[in-house]
């Protein structure tokens, strides 16, 4: 059987990181980013590891694909996240010129769509991967806090 390297392919890549992230006790958003059929970056949500509010998968996995490119900008780079970036990481994927943005499920109080944050305009934003999953896996975090509390 051969592989198809496609939206869904990625996205259960990312869904594999939040799921990571879950194990780890952090909100479970993962991230991860492509250049010509490659995964150069993999990254999860490390806010309550890291004890740091901007530690979001997305930022993590922007730092990682820049190492890996030896650059700061990531054209022709597709990030794929389990959750809309939120204002702070949309900011941070304009500056970076990342070619396309391709989420799961929206965030309707703190997405980037939601707030109207402006995104590169070359950049190419996809929503609804794998989105009931995503919604799923965040949902199943927060009903467990809620009762832990």
């Amino acid at each position: 059987m051969e592989l198809v390297f496609d939206d869904m392919y990625f996205m259960k890549k990312a869904l594999q990181e939040a799921e990571t992230a879950y194990t780890k006790n952090e909100v479970p958003v993962g991230a991860v980013i492509v250049v010509n059929n490659q995964i150069i970056a993999r990254a999860h949500n490390l806010t309550e590891l890291l004890n740091d509010v901007t530690a979001h998968a997305e930022m993590q996995a922007i730092t990682a694909a820049a190492n890996y490119l030896g650059g700061k900008y990531l054209h022709g780079c597709t990030l794929y996240v389990t959750i809309e970036p939120c204002q702070m990481c949309a900011g941070a994927l304009y500056w970076s010129q990342i070619g396309k943005i391709v989420y799961g499920a929206r965030d309707q109080a703190r997405g980037c769509i939601a707030l109207n944050t402006k995104l590169h305009p070359k950049t190419i934003l996809v929503g609804g991967i794998l989105e009931t999953e995503a919604q799923d896996l965040i949902r199943r975090f927060f009903i467990e806090k809620r009762h832990l509390n």
